[in-house]
């Protein structure tokens, strides 16, 4: 569907960011309006919204064309009207898949490396020597086979570590030993020394890390850097308190910012970083943004666009 792409509303006060966009860009009409100040006329006078975040008034079959900031647009599909309007979605690819694997593999190392340990030694002043475990020996299953669950099973693979894979399809992909459905998953999470889930949040995934699933972990380590939603925080807590789960890394939760009554705070079996293991570079947010322009103008199939049924 050819879309015709001339206003172009910028929820936010980005124009410094955009300066060296701007000879690309001369030929289009930009608006840039703080996301609280957008209004009823801005939205009729825009063919395309481009920001982090819908405003108030936002509604999908208002502009033609959607551009999100961030990698996940669950707050733009919380907005009833997609499925029935002609509007475009995309989101913003960029390099997540390198920055959430190097944020899982650190605090793989840290684990296999016994830097709490040699830590508590060295304050009391301890000589007990442990040997540190190989990730060669590791065997790690990634909830999520897309571009970043491949990265990160890219990178451990490359360390001789086993790296297991659960995707909708199952569908077999590189770098990943075996790929298998959650309907058949139980032996894969079985034999996991660690757990990864980079998960969107759609229907499917909401909630998905529940009792049954942490019961099939045997001591196991778990990360979480997709949706916060996507794990029940009850049942992982029981999990922790049973031993199904030795130590959970959690850069997403259910409420952002995590509420100062959550008992995950108080936990030394937690370690809670605010939603850090990928941040949006706005320059790449920009960049993605302009070159999805140009594949609109060419017509050219959108690798970024989002799929309404599937939620990413």
């Amino acid at each position: 569907m050819k879309l015709n792409i001339q206003n172009i509303l910028i929820a936010g006060q980005y124009e410094s960011a955009f300066q060296q966009y701007l000879m690309h860009l001369e030929k289009y009409h930009l608006r840039f309006q703080s996301i609280d100040m957008i209004s009823e006329g801005d939205m009729e006078w825009a063919d395309a919204y481009v920001g982090f975040a819908p405003s108030k008034v936002f509604h999908p079959a208002k502009v033609s064309w959607v551009h999100a900031f961030n990698a996940g647009v669950n707050n733009f599909l919380a907005i009833d009207g997609w499925k029935t309007s002609n509007t475009v979605l995309t989101r913003t690819v960029s390099d997540f898949g390198e920055k959430m694997s190097e944020y899982c593999l650190s605090y793989i190392l840290k684990d296999l490396q016994h830097h709490k340990l040699f830590q508590y030694q060295q304050k009391n002043k301890l000589w007990s020597c442990e040997t540190p475990a190989a990730l060669k020996d590791q065997t790690i299953t990634i909830f999520g086979t897309g571009e970043t669950g491949k990265v990160i099973a890219k990178v451990l693979s490359s360390f001789g570590t086993t790296v297991y894979g659960v995707s909708s399809s199952g569908k077999n992909k590189r770098y990943f030993k075996q790929v298998n459905t959650l309907e058949t998953s139980k032996p894969l999470i079985e034999q996991s020394d660690y757990i990864i889930s980079t998960l969107p949040l759609t229907q499917q995934t909401e909630k998905l890390f529940n009792e049954q699933i942490f019961s099939y972990l045997n001591n196991a380590y778990f990360i979480n850097v997709g949706r916060g939603q996507g794990v029940d925080t009850n049942h992982l807590i029981k999990a922790l308190d049973s031993g199904k789960v030795r130590h959970a890394v959690l850069d997403v939760f259910e409420s952002e910012p995590l509420p100062k009554s959550s008992e995950l705070w108080h936990r030394e079996d937690v370690t809670i970083t605010p939603h850090i293991s990928a941040l949006t570079d706005l320059d790449d947010a920009i960049s993605c943004f302009c070159n999805t322009l140009e594949h609109i103008e060419r017509d050219e199939t959108l690798s970024n666009q989002v799929d309404f049924n599937r939620g990413y």
